[in-house]
C-alpha cells in the first residue's frame, strides 16, 4: 500500500503568481531523504473507474533528492506576555480572574496562570487531575508550597479565583461560584506557610493558559495547557484578600494610579488580533499563540446584546484549548520561485521515498499558481475554493461524528489519511470537528499539514474540483485559476477579466467581499457556471492580518455538527454576524439562482428535462440531447450525476424570475435528507421519497448587461464529466454551456 503520510508538509503561501516564491515546510518522523518533483494537478483522484491520477510533472529547479528531517508540532493556545519590569522585582503577589473550564475532568494538570522558570522556580496557579485548584511557588533554592482548593471546580460554571503569596510566609487560595445554588457552589478558602522572601526568576515570561518551557527559535515552547475561559487577568503587587481581589476584579476598568496593580489584561481590547492588552501604567502587553477564540462572553455576560462589539465589556474573555493549532511553526526546507512561463492551475509537490518497512511512499504538498493579478492569460478562470478546503481542512468528521454511518447510509471505510488524522490530532482539524473540550472549531489556517488539499485525498472538495479541471483540459479550454482569497482581497475587478468564471463542486464559504465581487461580476455581464452544490450556504471572515486564515461559527441553524455558545455567533476577525448567509438575508438563491436543500450519500439520481428546457432561448444548452433523455444517470460518485448535497430554485428564496428551470433531478430516495432550515416540523414526510423540495434543479437566467448563470445543483454532477470518455450528456451540456458563455453575444429574448 502506498504510504500518504510518512513526510508532511505545507506550502506559504498556498497561492502565488509566476515569479512569486513559495517556501516548503517539510517534516518526516521516519525518512532522511525524499524524491522532490513539482508537479501540475489535472485529476487528483486515484479512483480507477474515473480519469485516475493525472499529473504533470513540470522540471522545478528544486526537483531531486532533498534531506528531510522531523519537525514538531506543538499544539495549544496560550497568552505569553513578556518578561519586563516590574515583573522579575515582586515580592509579595496576588492573581485573580474569572475562570469558565471546559475539561475539568482531563485528568491532568492545567495551567491558568504561570511565571516559572527553567529549573520550576517561580509560582504557578493550576488545576489538578481532580479538578481542584492549587498554587504553587519554588524558590530558586528549590524550597516550595502550595496551598489547595478543597473543592473541584464545575465543567461551564463561572468561578472567580484568588491566589496571593505574602513575602513574610503564608499562601492563600480562594474561589467563589458566580451561580452558588442548586449544588453548584463550590466556594471555598484555603491558606498554607510558605518560605518568606522568595525572589522570582529572572528572564522568564508570564503565560496564561499555559507554563512556559523555553524557546524554539523565537516561538515559545508551553506545556500543561488549560481548556476553557479566563476573564480579567490581574496582577497585583501584594497579598490582597479574595474579597479585595474581587472588588477590584469586578471593575471592567482597573482603578486609576492604583500603585498595587502590576498588570489588568483586557481580553475584551483587540478581539480580532492576538494581541493581549494591559491596562495598568505598566503596559504589559502580550500575545496569544495558536489561536485560542475570542470574542466569547465573559462572566459578565447577562444576554443584553449578542455581540461583542455592542458591548464589549461583556466579551472579556478568552476561550483556550489544549489542542488548538494554527501554525506549525516548522522551518522551511527549500523555496520554488514560480516560473514565469508556467501556466495557472493546480500544482503539488510531489514526495517520494520508501519507508525502513520496504512499502513506497507518495505524499504531496498542496499548493495553486495563479496568474498575475490583473493580467489573466485566459478567457475562463475555475475558482480554487480555498475557503472552503480550509473549512473541511483535517476533517475527523467520520472518526468522531457519531451518527455519521448513519448519514452516509452505510459502514465507513477508513481511508490512510482518516487513520493518521485519528493518530495525529497535532495537526490541527477542520472546523466541522469539536475541540478535545467539546467546543467547535472557529478558525482554520493553511500553516500547517492538510491532508485534504492534496492529490489522492478524501473524495470531496478538492479532488471532486480537479474533475472539471481534467474535463476543460480535455476539451481542450484554456484556464486560470482564482483561488477565494484572491477573490476575498481583489473583488470583482478580478473577476472582471473573465468572460466566464466557473465555481467548482463545493463553493460553501463565502466572505460578504466574495459574494459582493460575485454578485458585481454577474450584474456587470460577466458569465458564472456553478457547477456544485450547497455553494454560499456559510458565512465566513478572512484574518485581515493572517493570510490564508478563516473564521466559521455556526449558529443555531444550517448543516452544523456544533453549535456555538449562547452569544457567540458574531465573528471575532470582523464583527460580522455569522451564520448562514440565508439568515443574513442573502439565500443563495438570489446570487445563483439555487441554493442547498438536502444532502443524500446512498445513492445519487439523474436530471429529467423540463419544459423549459425547449425554451429557444436555451436551445444552445440542450444541441445534442435527446427530448426525453436521462442526463447523468451516470456518475462516479454513487452512479449519478445528482448526488451528495444538492441545490433548488426556489422564488421565495430569491430565485430571478427570469429563471429558467431546464431540468430536475427529483427522485432522490429515501436518502435524501433536507437540510434543517428547510423544514419547520419533523413529519415522515421529509424524505426525498415524498418531500417535493428534495431535488437537485439545473437553471439558467439571464443578468444585466447581457450576462448569464447557469448552476447544476449538485456536488456529483462534476464527476460525471469523464464517464464514457467524456462523451455523455453531463459533458455535452457543460460543453454546450461553456462555449455560449464565452461567446460575447448577449443572451436575447429576456
Amino acid at each position: 500500500m502506498v504510504d500518504t503520510n510518512s513526510v508532511l508538509g505545507y506550502a506559504a503561501p498556498i497561492v502565488a503568481s509566476p515569479g512569486e516564491r513559495i517556501q516548503f515546510h517539510l517534516s518526516s518522523a521516519s525518512l532522511t531523504e525524499v524524491g522532490v518533483e513539482v508537479v501540475r494537478v489535472r485529476c487528483g483522484d486515484p479512483d480507477p473507474a474515473g480519469p485516475g491520477l493525472r499529473l504533470r510533472a513540470m522540471g522545478s529547479a528544486i526537483d531531486g533528492r532533498r534531506p528531510v528531517h522531523f519537525q514538531p508540532i506543538r499544539p495549544g493556545s496560550f497568552a505569553l506576555i513578556p518578561d519586563r519590569m516590574p515583573l522579575p522585582q515582586l515580592g509579595s503577589f496576588s492573581f485573580a480572574c474569572f475562570l469558565w473550564p471546559t475539561w475539568p475532568a482531563k485528568g491532568a494538570t492545567q495551567t491558568v496562570a504561570a511565571r516559572v522558570g527553567a529549573t520550576g522556580e517561580g509560582w504557578r496557579l493550576e488545576m489538578m487531575a481532580d479538578a481542584c485548584l492549587r498554587l504553587v511557588v519554588q524558590a530558586r533554592d528549590g524550597r516550595t508550597a502550595e496551598v489547595r482548593s478543597t473543592k473541584p471546580v464545575l465543567e461551564r460554571e463561572w468561578v472567580f479565583v484568588a491566589a496571593s503569596y505574602d513575602e513574610g510566609g503564608a499562601l492563600l487560595l480562594e474561589q467563589a461560584s458566580l451561580d452558588p445554588q442548586a449544588g453548584r457552589d463550590c466556594s471555598c478558602s484555603n491558606g498554607a506557610s510558605a518560605p518568606g522572601g522568595l525572589a522570582w526568576p529572572a528572564a522568564t515570561p508570564l503565560t496564561l493558559a499555559a507554563r512556559w518551557t523555553g524557546w524554539d527559535g523565537d516561538r515559545p515552547v508551553a506545556a500543561a495547557h488549560f481548556n476553557g475561559k479566563i476573564d480579567r487577568p490581574r496582577l497585583y503587587g501584594a497579598a490582597l484578600s479574595g474579597d479585595q481581589l474581587r472588588a477590584l476584579c469586578e471593575a471592567v476598568v482597573p482603578r486609576a494610579g492604583d500603585p498595587l496593580l502590576v498588570g489588568a489584561w483586557d481580553l475584551s481590547r483587540g478581539i480580532g488580533s492576538d494581541l493581549v492588552c494591559d491596562r495598568a501604567a505598566n503596559r504589559l502587553d502580550g500575545r496569544l499563540y495558536n489561536l485560542p477564540a475570542r470574542g466569547v462572553t465573559g462572566a459578565n455576560w447577562d444576554g443584553t446584546v449578542m455581540s461583542w462589539q455592542a458591548m464589549p465589556e461583556q466579551y472579556g474573555a478568552v476561550h483556550f484549548h489544549d489542542d488548538d493549532m494554527a501554525d506549525a511553526g516548522w522551518q522551511p526546507d527549500f523555496a520554488l520561485d514560480v516560473p514565469t512561463d508556467w501556466p495557472s492551475g493546480f500544482y503539488a509537490l510531489k514526495l517520494t521515498g520508501t519507508r525502513p518497512d520496504g512499502d513506497p511512499v507518495e505524499s504531496f504538498v498542496g499548493f495553486f499558481v495563479r496568474a498575475p493579478l490583473g493580467q489573466a492569460k485566459a478567457p475562463v478562470a475555475f475558482v480554487a475554493s480555498t475557503a472552503t478546503f480550509l473549512a473541511y481542512a483535517n476533517s475527523a468528521l467520520r472518526l468522531d461524528q457519531s451518527h455519521a454511518e448513519s448519514m452516509l447510509e452505510g459502514l465507513i471505510q477508513l481511508s490512510p489519511d482518516d487513520c493518521y488524522i485519528a493518530e495525529h490530532r497535532e495537526l490541527g482539524l477542520s472546523t466541522y470537528d469539536t475541540h478535545a473540550d467539546g467546543s467547535g472549531w472557529i478558525y482554520s489556517t493553511a500553516l500547517r499539514p492538510i491532508l485534504n488539499m492534496r492529490p489522492r485525498a478524501n473524495s470531496f472538495n478538492y479532488v471532486n474540483d480537479t474533475h472539471v479541471l481534467d474535463w476543460l483540459e480535455e476539451k481542450g479550454f484554456e484556464y486560470d485559476i482564482i483561488a477565494d482569497d484572491d477573490i476575498h482581497r481583489e473583488g470583482a475587478a478580478l473577476l472582471a477579466q473573465y468572460r466566464c468564471v466557473i465555481t467548482g463542486t463545493h463553493p460553501e464559504y463565502y466572505s460578504r467581499e466574495m459574494w459582493d465581487a460575485f454578485d458585481a461580476y454577474q450584474r456587470g455581464g460577466g458569465r458564472h457556471m456553478y457547477l456544485g452544490g450547497n455553494g454560499f450556504y456559510w458565512r465566513i471572515s478572512w484574518n485581515p492580518a493572517m493570510p490564508a486564515s478563516i473564521e466559521v461559527r455556526r449558529d443555531v441553524s444550517g448543516v452544523r455538527t456544533w453549535e456555538g455558545e449562547p452569544g457567540e455567533a458574531y465573528h471575532s476577525y470582523t464583527g460580522e454576524f455569522a451564520g448562514l448567509w440565508r439568515t443574513s438575508g442573502r439565500a443563495p438563491q438570489r446570487l445563483v439562482g439555487v441554493g442547498f436543500d438536502a444532502q443524500v450519500f446512498d445513492r445519487s439520481a439523474f436530471y429529467r428535462r423540463l419544459p423549459a428546457s425547449h425554451d429557444p432561448r436555451v436551445a444552445f444548452m440542450f444541441e445534442g440531447i435527446g427530448a426525453d433523455e436521462r442526463i447523468g444517470d451516470f456518475g462516479l460518485r454513487n452512479g449519478g450525476a445528482a448526488g451528495l448535497e444538492i441545490d433548488r430554485a426556489d422564488p421565495t428564496l430569491g430565485s430571478p424570475p427570469h429563471l429558467l428551470r431546464v431540468a430536475t433531478a427529483d427522485r432522490i430516495g429515501y436518502g435524501g435528507l433536507p437540510s434543517p432550515e428547510e423544514f419547520r416540523t419533523a413529519h415522515r414526510g421529509l424524505d426525498g421519497e415524498q418531500n417535493a423540495n428534495v431535488r437537485a434543479d439545473m437553471i439558467f437566467f439571464p443578468t444585466a448587461a447581457g450576462g448569464g448563470v447557469f448552476a447544476t445543483g449538485s456536488i456529483a454532477w462534476a464527476c460525471a464529466l469523464s464517464p464514457k470518455g467524456y462523451a455523455n450528456n453531463v459533458s455535452r451540456i457543460t460543453e454546450n454551456v461553456l462555449r455560449r458563455f464565452l461567446d460575447p453575444a448577449p443572451f436575447a429574448g429576456f
